[in-house]
């Protein structure tokens, strides 16, 4: 029994040597990567173009890592510079035929100090690279041991898979950005290294003590040592505006705006930023190649003079979010819009309301207008009297509560909405906007309004008002006081200036469409009122015309007949239009002979084409008609849903005909009152001659005559124009019953306006106000950029939108600022026009590049401006304190922010007989900051 257990104790003690490790497993997952890559092979030609990268997760156990692959994206060059390329290929495959392309990297001259690119790019100039780096949620590797062993794993990574391209892994916290990594090729090796510090070491704070670290790394024992090739950049940081002008306008406290910053007039756009766009200017002043022992650096003296670097280049720190004033009363807009409280709600009933019998009068206006009979005088009882004193009342309750907008701003506001009203309105309410500028047709891609018609005007007018005049509130009290001048017009047939004349355009949006309508109510009505008048004034001459007792009877009925019409005879079934009232007026002789036939023609405007009826030899006249009714886009829709609702049976069709055909019908009473003793074919050859067919037969006689008859469809059984054409009366448009009640329609119109809410009435105006911002965004673009200004969006939701307008405007405001400190003044006499050329482009380029180089660098005609900022900057910042420092010695410039300096050489490693390899040593010089990027090779065949 004792061998039993002894011998299955030797069995579970038995090791399985087969199964892979956690690190082998690692080691084998890089390798795989490294594979599906293609990184096992190398190429040797240099390309421009933008960086790209590619990534994927590999474990260690159960830490995670995330490994990338970052590669500059070749692009295809002309046949030059293919040339040239190859070219510089060869000569460096001659001088170095064994050199890695990183090799080759670290020793190009073109890759020095790029504007935008990983830090590894900066520091070692490579093209390609992979760095294994913790994942999101892991924590760093800190501890020595492990980054030792990550190393190994990388460098037998590279050794298996035959990998060419550097490989680093991020080691401690990641804001220190420390990156350890390798490279491999045949019979050499690539060590990158970091050291990193808070604080420069006092005898490393200069070029001399940089070079003594560099030539102590390489340890080469060569005599004499070959020669450091060294590339400076120091960059200088401008931060200091205050002697340039705001970037807006002082503020003015007597204006209306009360001294707000950015104010503007009524009718007008703000603009621009609120504060400086532009945070900081960084200069760099670069030494590209500088040979050792031509340029002292030490800790006593240095021949590091920006005024003499050979290239200088700038790039600008924009301000991150700056306060910009059309954005933010886009924003505040576009919150007015979601808002749900009604005028009541905001303004109060006592500023809407007095009393239930004075609430009474107006609600219920109309009806005793419309009443039978009027026991007391009309004007006592119109709308407009109940109106003017409502808003009495309401102006006297609001002394009481203050208003949200005062009397100056609120006229003001109203006399840019309505100028006419700045003379008396009775003689200029038919001076009214009739023609605007033609434009582009950008309001009818949005569906807003002609730019400086009356919606337009007012959408600005509540844009400024919502932001600047008390929000809400101020919205309402604007909103109102607009309705009841609207009213006022309507009562007193004044028509509301800035509207084109016609019916509503439907491709605006609707409430332009709804004050369209009310100027045709109110056309209408002028034109019924001086047909009345001119009827009277006939009457009044023919009866002094007459004889004394004709006179007396004529007097008589008139009197009888203006006791029984009143006024709503005018504006119902008995409506009289001018043309014919006009027209009768003139064939007055005609109609008293008529009376001796059996019947008399009434209505007619001229002959038609010298047609005469086919059943008469009278001429064919064509009747006065009425105007269809102008409708609005919700009329039309609601109208298309009854008609939808009546369905597909016969009855439903038939009745749906019925309603469409009430303006065929009244043309047909029309023409049948033109012209008596018509047929239905007479009016077809005049409505729709298509439908009237003409063809030649030959008659009993053998002779050739045209006969004409209706058309197929007119034939069809149950036709509507046969069955309207019976039940049409000889009935002239005068006397029909009205196909627009312009009284009816005004009524609706102004009722759907004063039940609108602030936030609906921003909504109906919100494509005015983008349209306004587009129009602002292209003048102010034009004339900050100095050329033609497109728009690209490409927002999902109203919001990128706005968005995207408020970067638009940033980037002008950003480019305005630029443009303000990079423009010569008049006192420079010596600049020339080609120069102001070179500024202009050199502030686009600012806009659109990462970095400009500066052309001429400080003697150029913008480095002389840059070197004038930086000099008035140290001017303002170093003023004397006192008589001493009067005599102190001044700089142009600062101490430099940042210090870059670039060392490399190619000597051997380690042993004097292994072959010259590049060495690089990358040294960053900073307040707070101390940084060593070395890239040292070696021979791996001859140490």
């Amino acid at each position: 029994v004792l061998s039993v257990f002894q011998h299955e104790a030797d069995v579970f003690e038995i090791t399985d040597f087969t199964t892979a490790s956690e690190w082998e497993r690692f080691v084998s997952r890089v390798e795989e990567v490294l594979n599906d890559w293609k990184l096992t092979e190398s190429s040797g030609d240099f390309t421009t173009g933008s960086w790209e990268e590619e990534s994927k997760e590999i474990h260690f156990a159960d830490f995670k890592f995330l490994i990338t692959h970052y590669f500059l994206k070749k692009e295809l060059k002309n046949d030059d510079e293919q040339e040239k390329q190859l070219f510089s290929l060869l000569e460096s495959k001659i001088t170095s035929p064994l050199l890695i392309r990183s090799m080759q990297d670290l020793l190009c001259m073109q890759n020095d100090f790029p504007p935008r690119a990983h830090c590894l790019v900066r520091w070692y100039g490579l093209q390609e690279f992979v760095v294994i780096t913790p994942a999101t949620n892991s924590e760093a590797i800190i501890s020595e041991s492990k980054c030792n062993l990550l190393l190994s794993s990388v460098s037998i990574s590279l050794s298996n898979s035959g990998c060419q391209v550097p490989v680093f892994v991020q080691i401690q916290q990641k804001w220190r950005r420390i990156y350890a990594g390798e490279c491999q090729g045949p019979g050499v090796r690539t060590d990158f290294e970091i050291v990193h510090l808070r604080r420069v070491p006092s005898q490393y704070n200069h070029l001399s003590g940089l070079l003594d670290i560099f030539k102590s790394k390489i340890g080469c024992n060569m005599l004499p040592l070959p020669p450091v090739d060294i590339a400076i950049r120091f960059t200088y940081i401008l931060q200091d505006w205050q002697q340039y002008s705001w970037p807006q306008q002082p503020p003015d406290f007597d204006a209306l705006l009360g001294g707000e910053v950015g104010g503007v007039e009524i009718g007008k756009l703000p603009f621009g930023a609120c504060e400086e766009s532009i945070s900081e200017l960084h200069l760099a002043a670069t030494w590209p190649h500088v040979t050792e022992g031509l340029v002292v650096d030490n800790d006593v003296y240095s021949d590091l003079d920006p005024l003499q670097a050979p290239h200088w280049s700038v790039r600008v720190r924009m301000a991150e979010n700056p306060q910009c004033l059309l954005g933010d009363y886009l924003t505040e807009f576009f919150r007015l819009c979601c808002r749900k409280d009604s005028v009541e709600d905001v303004l109060g009933k006592g500023l809407t309301e007095e009393e239930g019998k004075d609430t009474s009068d107006i609600s219920s206006a109309l009806s005793k207008l419309t009443e039978p009979a009027a026991p007391v005088p009309i004007s006592r009882l119109s709308v407009s009297s109940m109106v003017h004193s409502a808003r009495k009342r309401i102006h006297r309750r609001r002394h009481i509560h203050e208003s949200p907008l005062s009397n100056e701003v609120l006229n003001s506001i109203l006399l840019y909405l309505f100028p006419d009203a700045a003379v008396e309105k009775s003689d200029t309410c038919g001076d009214r906007f009739v023609s605007l500028l033609p434009l582009q047709s950008l309001f009818l891609q949005l569906k807003s309004a002609p730019p400086d018609s009356l919606t337009y005007r007012l959408a600005l007018c509540v844009f400024l008002v919502n932001y600047s005049y008390g929000g809400l509130a101020g919205v309402a009290h604007l909103w109102q006081e607009f309705v009841l001048e609207l009213r006022y017009r309507w009562e007193n047939t004044c028509l509301v200036y800035g509207l084109e004349a016609g019916p509503p355009d439907l491709r605006c949006c609707l409430l332009h469409q709804k004050l369209q309508m009310l100027n045709c109510c109110i056309e209408r009505r002028r034109a019924r009122d001086e047909a009345r008048k001119a009827q009277e004034a006939t009457k009044d001459k023919h009866s002094k015309e007459a004889e004394p007792e004709h006179s007396i009877s004529a007097s008589s009925s008139a009197k009888e007949t203006s006791q029984g019409k009143s006024w709503e005879s005018w504006s119902d079934s008995e409506d009289e239009f001018y043309e014919c009232l006009s027209e009768q007026g003139e064939e007055g002789p005609q109609t008293e002979a008529g009376h001796n036939g059996a019947s008399r023609a009434e209505g007619r405007l001229h002959p038609y084409n010298n047609l005469t009826l086919l059943h008469s030899s009278e001429p064919l006249f064509v009747p006065v008609t009425q105007e269809p009714a102008p409708m609005t886009e919700d009329q039309l829709e609601e109208q298309s849903e009854v008609l939808a609702k009546l369905g597909t049976s016969a009855e439903g069709t038939h009745l749906r005909a019925r309603m469409q055909s009430a303006c065929l019908l009244s043309d047909m009473e029309s023409f049948k009152a033109a012209n008596p003793g018509c047929v239905l074919e007479d009016f077809v050859r005049w409505y729709s001659p298509r439908d009237y067919v003409l063809e030649e037969v030959v008659d009993e006689k053998g002779n050739k005559v045209t006969k004409g008859e209706l058309s197929t469809r007119m034939k069809i059984t149950g036709n509507m124009w046969v069955e309207a054409w019976e039940t049409a009366r000889v009935t002239p448009a005068r006397r029909q019953k009205r196909l627009f009640d312009d009284t009816k329609e005004a009524e609706k119109v102004l009722h759907y306006f004063a039940m609108q809410k602030p936030g609906d009435v921003a909504s109906h105006l919100f494509p005015c106000v983008i349209n306004a911002a587009l129009l602002k965004l292209k003048q102010e673009g034009e004339a900050s950029l100095n050329k033609k200004f497109c728009f690209f969006f490409n927002a999902f939701c109203l919001q990128e939108f706005m968005k995207q307008l408020a970067g638009m405007e940033t980037a002008i405001a950003q480019a305005r600022s630029l443009k303000a400190k990079f423009t010569f003044d008049s006192e420079d006499q010596n600049e020339s026009e080609s120069d102001f050329c070179v500024s202009c482009r050199f502030v686009s380029s600012l806009l659109e590049e990462p970095e400009v180089e500066v052309t001429g660098a400080g003697q150029g005609p913008a480095g002389r401006i840059i070197h004038r900022l930086f000099l008035n900057a140290q001017q303002a910042a170093l003023l004397p304190s006192s008589e001493d420092d009067m005599g102190g010695d001044k700089k142009d410039f600062p101490s430099p922010a940042g210090r870059e300096i670039l060392l490399r050489t190619c000597v051997p490693r380690p042993a004097p007989y292994s072959r010259a390899l590049p060495q690089r040593l990358f040294c960053v010089l900073m307040r707070e900051e101390f940084r060593l990027a070395g890239a040292f090779s070696s021979d791996t065949s001859f140490f």
